[in-house]
């Protein structure tokens, strides 16, 4: 189940807001400027479904973003708990960070905990399967996949050649709650 988590930056340990409800967390995600959405697959999909089938089964939606924001390509993103490397690739984003184009994010399967840091606050968001979600360009964030990852997801670019994370140097990652498992 999707959940949101808000806290102050300077509170770690308490929060100021918490919702599984999903109106409520795209509302309170929307008024900081954070798109949230919930979509259907146009099919269904089984375990084994390949990029080629994912992409398809969510191309109306996927067109819409594309018309919309101006994406210049998508792809299919994987990650299992029997990844040789899961431990780098996890810590990788762990550091608050951000990128000069929009990171969006759609959760076909498994989850993932995107946490955005804007005007003094966190916003913990757990993301899970049919959720879509859209970190403005230049917003801070990190993202935890978890110690036992497993997740697909279609990610759109404004860039064909990809994003790169521009890391803020802070430690503020480090003082609030990560994904469990």
């Amino acid at each position: 189940m999707s959940q949101l988590t808000v806290y102050f930056e300077d509170k770690p340990d308490r929060a100021i807001f918490q919702s599984t409800d999903f109106d409520r967390i795209a509302e309170t995600l929307g008024e900081a400027g954070i798109r949230f959405e919930r979509w259907s697959a146009g099919r269904e999909l089984g375990a084994d479904a390949g990029s080629d089938e994912i992409t398809t089964a969510y191309r109306k939606e996927i067109d819409r973003l594309i018309s919309e924001r101006g994406y210049q390509s998508c792809d299919v993103v994987s990650m299992n708990p029997d990844h040789p490397q899961k431990e780098a690739f996890r810590n990788k984003f762990l550091a608050e960070h951000t990128h000069s184009e929009d990171e969006v994010r759609f959760f076909v399967r498994g989850k993932g905990l995107f946490v955005i840091h804007k005007d003094g606050k966190v916003y913990s968001v757990l993301c899970e399967k049919d959720d879509l979600i859209s970190v403005p360009a230049d917003t801070r964030h990190w993202f935890d996949m978890g110690s036992e990852p497993s997740f697909t997801a279609i990610r759109l670019f404004n860039n064909p050649e990809g994003w790169v994370a521009n890391f803020t140097g802070t430690d503020i990652a480090g003082r609030f709650p990560m994904l469990e498992g």
